[in-house]
């Protein structure tokens, strides 16, 4: 397919714009009369050495970087079964999942303190406390640990 030296140029005004080739595809029949296969107009942006641009990925919301992910070390369930007294820490696993992670939820810890967890695509664990600056206890932390693994189990993680 030959095109004049006007539509070579809209053509490439088109791509510079981030138009897709099945959107060049269809200008060229609506504002040139030109219909072109799919393939044709492939092989006519290759002709006339253009290049497409990528589409730009799409945005993944990350989380704050208030959240800091937890460094307890796990206990094992024996041990944290004898030095934890049960249901000091409360765990709700979110319907909807934040942006950014696996899965996500709220939790309560044993002086009331509020914060929400999630888990990333790499696996790591954080906690974003509702009062910023607040630590939980490392009783609280592994009670958390064996409490949040308990959950995920009922749901099939």
């Amino acid at each position: 397919m030959k095109l004049d030296e006007a539509q070579r140029l809209a053509v490439a005004k088109w791509i510079d714009e981030g138009a897709k080739l099945s959107e060049i595809q269809n200008r060229l029949a609506t504002e040139f009369g030109l219909k072109l296969t799919y393939m044709e107009a492939r092989f006519l942006v290759d002709d006339l050495k253009l290049t497409p641009k990528d589409p730009e990925p799409p945005k993944v919301a990350t989380p704050p970087e208030t959240a800091k992910p937890l460094t307890a070390k796990p206990v094992p369930a024996d041990e944290a079964a004898n030095d934890l007294p049960g249901g000091k820490v409360s765990v709700s696993v979110d319907q909807i999942t934040r942006p950014g992670a696996i899965v996500s939820g709220k939790v309560t810890f044993s002086d009331g303190q509020l914060a929400e967890w999630y888990l990333d695509q790499t696996g790591r664990l954080g906690v974003v406390p509702k009062q910023q600056g607040y630590k939980p206890s490392q009783a609280d932390v592994q009670d958390f640990q064996m409490t949040l693994q308990q959950e995920l189990a009922k749901l099939g993680y």
